[in-house]
Formats: C-alpha cells, sequence, structure tokens
C-alpha cells in the first residue's frame, strides 16, 4: 500500500475491531505526518482543539499512549474488549445496534463490508 510503511501495514493497533482501519484516519494520518494544518482541519470537522486531535490507533494496549477522545468513548471498541475478542467478526451478535447506529454512514457502509470477509478468512485459515 502506497504511502504505508511496512511497519505500520502489520500494527495491529490500527486494526479497528469495527473493520475500519485507523491507518486511513485523517487524525492518524495528521498526527503521523506531522500537519497541523490537517490537524486544525480535523479538529474542526470532529469538534476538538488541534491539540487534542491526535491518535495511535483504537487498539493500543491500555494504558493507550495516544487515543482520540472520539475513540475513547466508542462503545464497539469497548464492547469488543469486554468480552475478549480482538474483533467483531467473532460475536454472533453482529451487525448489532452499535454498528447500524454508528455516527458515519461511510463507516456503517465499510464495517458491513469489511467484517464479513474477516469471518471468511478466519473460516479459511482456522484461525
Amino acid at each position: 500500500m502506497e504511502g504505508w510503511t511496512e511497519e505500520e501495514i502489520r500494527n495491529k493497533d490500527l486494526m479497528a475491531p469495527c473493520g475500519l482501519y485507523c491507518g486511513t484516519c485523517g487524525v492518524y494520518i495528521a498526527n503521523r505526518d506531522g500537519n497541523e494544518k490537517f490537524r486544525a482541519v480535523m479538529g474542526n470537522l470532529y469538534g476538538t482543539k488541534p491539540e487534542e486531535t491526535a491518535c495511535l490507533g483504537c487498539m493500543q494496549p491500555d494504558p493507550p499512549k495516544m487515543l482520540y477522545g472520539f475513540c475513547k468513548s466508542c462503545t464497539i471498541r469497548d464492547c469488543v474488549r469486554s468480552k475478549g475478542y480482538y474483533s467483531c467478526h467473532q460475536c454472533e451478535e453482529w451487525p448489532c445496534s452499535m454498528i447500524e447506529n454508528f455516527f458515519f454512514a461511510t463507516g456503517v457502509r465499510v464495517m458491513k463490508r469489511t467484517i464479513p470477509i474477516w469471518r471468511d478468512k478466519v473460516a479459511e485459515h482456522g484461525d
């Protein structure tokens, strides 16, 4: 994937359990690139101060080094962790109301495409 380092591609902290990929998040990219102008744009979009608009991925181990406020309060992230899962693909209740009522319609579409693929890949590899 052009633009990402090999380390980023393999970084499981960037693999959101819902099927989104934190490595494509504007907040993550602005932080990674040290792009203050983009950080301000993302802060304006989400209603946070530029200095609060930074993240290293939603699945960082606790305590996270740098987790965006929006992600700290993510009920999907909390649910997956509380069940001892690493992804929604493991849950028999998927898609649940947390997925269906996610704040961004684009995110819901991505999640609904990704999780079935994860399930197929896991079944294929027996993991």
